[in-house]
């Protein structure tokens, strides 16, 4: 009950709760190909979010509840690149000023974990499966903060910056055993997980994220264990995304002992644009033709009405 009590407030104020943060339209960047600096997502209302924000200018997102206003390193990467974005396309020096203070405290902030892995933490609980308990992380935020820390070093040239990146890539390329965010299924394919949990979800939006993150720092770094990753890791999701299909509607993750979880509506919207994102870094028709099949699906009244019922049955019935 504390937990639908604290979502119904949340949507209740959408336009100043993490709803106003996440829930933009999906856009891809086309100023990001061709040697362009920016993100390869637009994050046009990420620029626009209206706060609360700290004294040193870092987003907080306010969950309402018994969780409250927090730190999210996900929001506070993803804000970061919507004003790097922003600060790339017209150069204003507020813009610079809030990207230079993300990565910042994205330098700064970075905390061992049990293995001595440094990773950024949550540090609220968060209900997904299982209780989530604080702190914890997620492949998620070291993909998103490796993308801005990556950007952060090669425009200002500082070693701090530089230093940083080789750290939260570390756990990109260690196994969720070992302190890190990997996990390999049975068909020895490899995941990046957003979420640690027991049994592993295999979330899609969060592991294509996560994945620009491991493609940025191959770029950059030149290190051929992270173009080695980006390249297995691109293998499965061109293997697996037939699994994320059900025909009319796409899967938030992956199936798991008949439970199926569709996508929102958002979601379904940003697996368009984040597979339109693979195709023009990899090429592989696969992502293109399943990102219109996906597209279809998103035009049909009745599909939306249909995944909008099925969605509000599953969060009853699960949380």
């Amino acid at each position: 009950m504390a937990y639908l009590a604290r979502v119904l407030r949340v949507y209740a104020h959408r336009s100043s709760g993490p709803l106003s943060f996440w829930y933009e339209r999906p856009e891809l960047n086309s100023r990001a190909f061709g040697g362009g600096a920016e993100y390869f997502m637009r994050f046009a209302g990420k620029t626009r979010y209206q706060g609360p924000f700290d004294a040193a200018g870092i987003p907080l997102l306010d969950y309402q509840g018994d969780i409250g206003r927090q730190y999210n390193p996900i929001a506070i990467a993803q804000y970061g690149l919507a004003r790097f974005n922003a600060w790339s396309a017209a150069g204003a020096s507020a813009d610079r000023t809030a990207w230079i203070a993300v990565a910042d405290w994205l330098t700064r902030e970075m905390r061992p974990n049990a293995h001595g892995v440094r990773v950024w933490m949550h540090d609220f609980d968060w209900p997904y499966r299982q209780l989530l308990r604080a702190p914890w992380y997620s492949g998620l935020a070291q993909g998103n903060g490796l993308s801005l820390l990556v950007r952060a070093a090669k425009e200002t040239g500082d070693a701090k910056y530089m230093d940083a990146a080789d750290l939260a890539f570390e756990p990109m390329r260690r196994d969720v055993a070992d302190g890190g965010v990997l996990v390999t299924d049975d068909q020895e394919d490899v995941w990046i997980e957003e979420y640690l949990v027991d049994r592993p979800s295999h979330i899609l939006n969060g592991f294509i994220w996560a994945l620009w993150g491991v493609y940025d720092y191959a770029q950059w770094s030149a290190r051929p264990d992270a173009s080695q990753l980006w390249t297995t890791c691109v293998g499965t999701l061109q293997r697996r995304l037939s699994e994320f299909d059900t025909g009319w509607w796409s899967l938030y993750e992956a199936r798991d002992r008949g439970r199926e979880m569709l996508a929102s509506r958002y979601y379904h919207a940003l697996h368009i644009t984040q597979l339109q994102v693979m195709h023009r870094l990899t090429g592989i028709d696969t992502f293109a033709e399943c990102a219109v099949r996906f597209q279809t699906y998103l035009d049909r009244p009745s599909n939306r009405v249909h995944a909008f019922a099925r969605k509000a049955i599953f969060k009853l019935r699960h949380y």
